[in-house]
């Protein structure tokens, strides 16, 4: 494989995508339901989030919309993307779940029901949004999970840590994407709003890997039980180890500045 192939096995693998679009009828089509509970955006996202939670909100496919994340290792991009694409939003003090509702309100005028603002990594945002729901009294027996499409699959694994196998737990990569070889490098087949540059792109996909892994130096419960265990397939694996040797310092180590102080996960 080429370095794009390679680099869309992982990304294919980690931006997990349950159902082919946002509306009721795939809803009804692969689970027999026309809405979930809940659907969550998570703020780890690029800018796209926010028209994904905007076109989950028009569609329906929800009983209650949430926005949950405070301040982590993508806040200040999102800020900078945030002050670009809209009129005048200050986000200076601004969380991501705060960015995020403000540009819904802005661009489509619609509000989400309910913002969590104070967790830093995958492992608080799920428990301050389980919190929250049972501070709520939230019905929550089925739920859609939306973040960035290099931590999908985290958010998914994070989850069902807390939460039984009763719960209906639907991915929603916030976008998909692939990579492609040009005579100019390395490009996207396309551009989602915010998206991130390639070398960033491949470094939290690299990051992704290590930490999903069941072993003593991953997130599952054989290493930091952050996260429920992971089957990772040998062709992920194999583009894994592969791409390392062409880009070692890409592997995107945990930043203790944003480690939750309830479970120690770094994000």
């Amino acid at each position: 494989m080429n370095k794009a192939e390679l680099i869309n096995v992982l990304g294919n693998f980690c931006g997990k995508r349950d159902i082919p679009d946002l509306n009721q009828e795939c809803l009804q089509e692969a689970y027999g339901i026309k809405k979930t509970d809940v659907f969550v955006l998570f703020g780890g996202s690029i800018l796209e989030g926010g028209n994904v939670l905007a076109e989950a909100m028009k569609a329906g496919i929800a009983e209650t919309y949430i926005i949950v994340g405070g301040a982590g290792h993508t806040t200040d991009t999102l800020r900078e993307i945030v002050r670009k694409n809209t009129s005048g939003i200050d986000t200076a003090d601004l969380t991501e779940a705060e960015m995020f509702h403000e540009y819904i309100k802005e661009l489509y005028g619609i509000q989400a029901d309910y913002l969590e603002c104070h967790s830093t990594n995958c492992g608080n945002n799920i428990t301050l949004l389980l919190d929250l729901m049972e501070k709520n009294q939230i019905k929550c027996d089925s739920i859609m999970l939306a973040q960035d499409a290099t931590m999908q699959y985290r958010m998914e694994a994070t989850l069902k840590k807390y939460v039984s196998g009763e719960v209906l737990l639907i991915n929603y990569a916030t976008y998909q994407v692939q990579v492609l070889e040009s005579d100019a490098g390395l490009v996207f087949d396309k551009q989602p709003l915010g998206m991130w540059d390639m070398d960033r792109y491949i470094t939290l996909l690299m990051g992704e890997i290590p930490r999903l892994r069941d072993d003593e130096n991953g997130y599952g419960p054989r290493g930091k039980n952050f996260i429920s265990h992971v089957d990772i397939p040998q062709e992920v694996n194999d583009a894994f180890e592969e791409l390392k040797k062409r880009y070692s310092e890409s592997v995107r180590e945990a930043n203790p500045r944003f480690a939750s102080r309830r479970n120690l996960e770094l994000t």
